[in-house]
């Protein structure tokens, strides 16, 4: 793949910058050459991170930026900045010509910004060329979606291939991290279940029509299935667990469901990314599984895969049960953002 892109990651003295640290520190083809922070501008990185978590031994000399385009030196960069510093920081980095890969909801909702789950909707990064048209700038933004979609999304796509989808409820049990180090306060949550988190319903409800739909005439049209949603935070620490129940567009065999998520691949299982887990959505079969504890997976190609698990018939033939794990720290943030700068690289879209 010739030399290694110098990536910089905006905002990442926080929860998931941790997590794009300590996944490209031994990255095949990207080096992290800049960090940029808001509070601790100026600091080291180890400095920066104390009482917060770990950073890998190899930045943490590297010293924390403004989030400013002209203070930065790379190839490609990756934002997990708040939705509020996003929605103004990423427009000025792809006016200046940077890619920018972000996992924050700020850009998302766009009509020529395409909102990426790579094993999904691939051909949706044609829009980046439509994008940089309208805008007439150099650099683009792509994003990844929220956190909680990515819980479910993945088990949809082989169904609604092979089934068709007429109707998806889902009831989400968020892990705190997801809120970041300051997001829920411990006293509120231990030994509780909060029921509501703000605007989290609508985007849940929202993302996955984008995603499964297509891109076609320069915009994108969403797929025509209603999605009801439920997003509560309860206390565990990683990985978000969805329970769905899903109409489908025809009869099916439960075991021809399993089969389709099983046999489930995407572009980046056939490319064999580097961060691409062989099989992207695990079926499980015992009763109990899966669960955050055991099976959201490490901060590495593990955590990159959807465990599906307690696979039942409903009320009806063409309902079908079960629920979904993903680790939203990887999977559902830095992962995801990686693994779709590994797919614009491959697919020719980054120097």
């Amino acid at each position: 793949m010739g030399r290694k892109l110098r990536v910089c990651v905006l905002g990442a003295t926080g929860m998931v910058g941790q997590i794009y640290l300590q996944m490209l520190a031994d990255h095949p083809w990207f080096e992290v050459s800049a960090v940029t922070g808001n509070t601790t501008v100026g600091k080291k990185l180890v400095e920066a991170y104390a009482g917060k978590g770990d950073v890998p031994r190899k930045y943490w000399d590297l010293e924390v930026l403004p989030s400013d385009p002209a203070k930065v030196d790379a190839d490609l960069v990756f934002s997990c900045l708040p939705t509020k510093a996003a929605r103004e920081l990423e427009h000025k980095f792809a006016e200046a010509g940077f890619p920018v890969v972000s996992d924050a909801s700020a850009n998302r909702y766009h009509e020529d910004v395409p909102l990426i789950v790579p094993e999904i909707n691939p051909e949706h990064l044609d829009a980046i060329e439509v994008q940089r048209r309208r805008r007439k700038w150099d650099g683009f933004i792509v994003t990844t979606p929220n956190c909680t979609t990515t819980a479910f999304v993945m088990p949809l796509k082989p169904l609604l291939d092979e089934f068709g989808l007429r109707h998806v409820n889902v009831v989400t049990m968020q892990a705190v991290s997801g809120a970041g180090y300051n997001g829920v306060p411990s006293m509120a949550i231990l030994g509780n279940v909060i029921p509501y988190i703000p605007g989290e319903e609508e985007k849940v409800e929202l993302e996955p029509r984008k995603i499964l739909g297509s891109f076609e005439d320069g915009g994108f049209r969403p797929a025509e299935v209603p999605i009801d949603a439920t997003c509560t935070r309860v206390p565990t620490l990683v990985g978000h667990l969805a329970a769905l129940t899903v109409t489908l567009s025809r009869e099916a065999k439960l075991e021809e469901v399993a089969e389709a998520l099983e046999d489930f691949r995407g572009l980046p299982q056939q490319l064999e990314l580097p961060t691409a887990p062989p099989r992207p959505i695990e079926l499980r079969r015992e009763e109990d599984r899966p669960q955050p504890r055991l099976d959201a997976g490490s901060n590495d190609r593990s955590g990159m895969v959807v465990h599906v698990g307690r696979l039942r018939k409903g009320s009806s033939e063409r309902t079908v049960k079960f629920v979904s794990l993903t680790n939203n720290l990887v999977r559902g943030a830095a992962g995801i953002a990686i693994l779709t700068a590994e797919l614009l690289k491959a697919t020719g879209r980054l120097g």
